[in-house]
This record gives structure tokens, C-alpha cells and sequence, in this order.
């Protein structure tokens, strides 16, 4: 047995920022991919995996009750599934940032759950909304507290505007071009990041005042903008915003970027030759980075492999 593929996401801009209301933009990010599966000789992944979606499938079997309205699944058959062996076979790295909880969540939903929201019907603002109250409930297991928008990404398989909490959309980017020489690329930072520990950091900041000034009126206006700049095709802006964003987020969320970092962060500041920013909470796992010049962004980083997500 083998299961649709469900895809890692890159949320572009808006970490963080989406818990305040800022604008985000998603995108899924098909170098990585996950899929249920069944083997005759499973490994010891898959039977970590196996156990791991046991306590999910109790965890799901609570929430249908706590919340009967949200949610209902075929428990009978997600239990038999994992009785037999059932497992997540995922290329996603975990804890970095690409969205590895929200693949199994996505996957999970798509088989078992009843009167699901299908791809193929007329997504509304209402459904995506009800898509992603169901799936914040339901990735919550791993994190804690989420969004859903990971889970989100992962099953439509689209690129996702947020524009607030409430609101969000499907959208088109531009396409990518072939010839240019700028570029949307991950770093691998070598450490696995944790998301909930990077959150609570970011809630206690929050309980400052002049934390939450700054968040308002440069974080939030800058992260807006890059959105606004990267749909509309407008490089010249969003470079000079991605620049702006990233020097906040260098003197305001050190404790998320992994401090060998702080230097090249820095650095690409100075330079111009690349921006830096975090690839979801941050903490290890990606760093997501921004060039005009790929040539010259690889040359300044040449002890980092380069893995580009979208070409200017």
C-alpha cells in the first residue's frame, strides 16, 4: 500500500508575524515529499513512525470527541491501518521549518477523514477557513499550538496568501524564470530546530510593550510588503524590504537564528550580496535566503551548500 504524496512547504514570509496578523505567503516546495505506507520488512523509521501515529490516532480519536462538529474520522480503519503496520514515509526533514508534521497531518485528513473538503471542489473563504481550523486542531498534537497553515499548504498544494487570521486565499506567483540570476535558496544550518520552545520565546517577547511596537511598526510593515512585492513581481522592492526585514530580525530574534549565524547574517547585510531571514520558527533547521545574484551569493557562502527553492 502507498498513498498519495503530500509535499513539504517554505513559508516565504510571515513567520511569526502571522500570529500578530501579518501577512504571509506559502508555497509548497515539492523537493520534499511524504506518503502512508505499508511494508513487509518495515525499518526502524517505520516502526518509530508507526508508534508515533498510534498516540496521533488516540489523540484523534479525543479531539473527534471534544469537538464533534469540527471533525469526524474512520477511526475503525486508521486503527486497523496501524495494527498492521501502517507508517508515514517521509523525505521531509523534521524540525526544519519545511513543514514535516503538516504533510502527515494532510495525508492523514485525506484518507480518513469523513465529508472531507476535497482539492477538486470550489474552495471558498469559509471552507479554507473550516480546512484550517481542522487542521490546526489536528497538527496541534506535534507542536502545541499551530495554524494549520502547514497542514494547509501540503493538501491543497498551492501557494497560500494569508492576508490575516480570517482571511486567506489560494494565490498565483509569479513564475519563476529560468535565465535570471536571482534566487530564493535554503541553507542547511546543521541543527534541528524545535518549534515549541522558539514560540514560547517569541509569547514571553510579546508580553513587552516595546517588543510589540517594534513587531507593529517595522516587522509586520516590512514582512507586508515583501508579500505585496514578491505577487507583484516588484524585485527592486523587495529586495530593499527583505533587506529591512532582515536586519530586525537579526537584532530583535537572535535567540531563534543559531548563533554561527549571527556573523553571516550580518555579513550579506553588509555585502548586499544575500539576505537572510528565518524558514519558519527558526531555532536550526533552514535558513531561508534572498539574492540578486546567486553566483555571487554562493561565492560569499561557499562553505554552505546552496539549495534553491525559486529563481528570479
Amino acid at each position: 500500500m502507498k498513498g498519495p504524496l503530500f509535499y513539504s512547504k517554505i513559508l516565504l514570509f510571515g513567520e511569526y508575524g502571522i500570529i500578530q496578523d501579518s501577512k504571509g505567503l506559502s508555497i509548497p516546495y515539492n523537493f520534499y515529499k511524504g506518503a502512508l505506507k505499508t511494508d513487509e520488512n518495515p525499518s526502524t523509521e517505520a516502526i518509530a513512525s508507526n508508534k508515533s501515529l498510534q498516540k496521533f490516532a488516540d489523540y484523534l480519536g479525543d479531539l473527534q470527541i471534544s469537538q464533534p462538529e469540527l471533525v469526524r474520522f474512520n477511526l475503525e480503519e486508521l486503527k486497523q491501518d496501524i495494527a498492521n503496520g501502517m507508517y508515514f514515509d517521509s523525505s521531509i526533514p523534521q524540525g526544519y521549518g519545511v513543514g514535516s508534521s503538516g504533510a502527515l497531518v494532510a495525508a492523514i485528513y485525506d484518507k480518513y477523514a469523513f465529508d472531507k473538503i476535497t482539492v477538486l471542489e470550489n474552495l471558498t473563504r469559509d471552507k479554507l477557513l473550516q480546512l484550517k481550523a481542522i487542521f490546526s486542531q489536528m497538527e496541534s498534537f506535534f507542536h502545541g499550538k499551530s495554524s494549520g497553515l502547514d497542514p494547509l499548504n501540503s493538501y491543497l498544494s498551492l501557494p497560500i496568501l494569508i492576508n490575516s487570521k480570517d482571511n486567506i486565499e489560494p494565490t498565483g506567483i509569479p513564475s519563476q524564470s529560468t535565465q535570471g540570476k536571482g534566487a530564493v535558496f535554503l541553507i542547511d544550518s546543521g541543527i534541528v530546530g524545535e518549534t515549541a520552545p522558539m514560540v514560547s520565546i517569541f509569547m514571553e517577547n510579546l508580553k513587552d510593550n516595546g517588543f510589540r511596537k517594534m513587531l507593529k511598526s517595522q516587522f509586520i510593515k516590512y514582512t507586508d510588503a515583501c508579500v505585496e512585492n514578491f505577487l507583484h513581481g516588484d524585485i527592486k522592492s523587495l529586495f530593499s524590504n527583505t533587506k529591512k526585514l532582515s536586519k530586525v530580525v537579526l537584532n530583535h530574534f537572535k535567540p531563534m537564528i543559531p548563533e554561527q549565524f549571527h556573523q553571516i547574517w550580518q555579513h550579506g547585510i553588509e555585502t548586499n550580496d544575500y539576505y537572510l531571514k528565518l524558514c519558519g520558527s527558526g531555532g536550526g533547521g533552514y535558513i531561508l535566503g534572498f539574492t540578486e545574484d546567486l553566483e555571487k551569493a554562493k561565492a560569499s557562502l561557499k562553505d554552505y551548500k546552496l539549495e534553491v527553492v525559486y529563481n528570479f
